[in-house]
């Protein structure tokens, strides 16, 4: 393991608590907008466009090389 993988690894549960955190905060602001919306269906589909910012970041990235 290298030192860039250590570095990673050692915080890897503060990244996982800020991507947390966009998704509450995102979940809540639609709470507001759409109070009727089924709950599960709301971070289900947050979560699938969550995934979809971060494969665009991650061919952005790929494609600087």
């Amino acid at each position: 393991m290298d030192a860039v993988e250590k570095d990673l690894l050692a915080r890897y549960d503060e990244i996982k608590a800020e991507i947390k955190a966009i998704f509450v905060a995102n979940f809540k602001i639609t709470g507001w907008d759409v109070p009727e919306a089924d709950e599960v269906e709301v971070k289900i589909k947050l979560l699938d466009l969550m995934q979809k910012a971060l494969d665009e970041v991650r061919q952005e990235v790929l494609s600087e090389k």
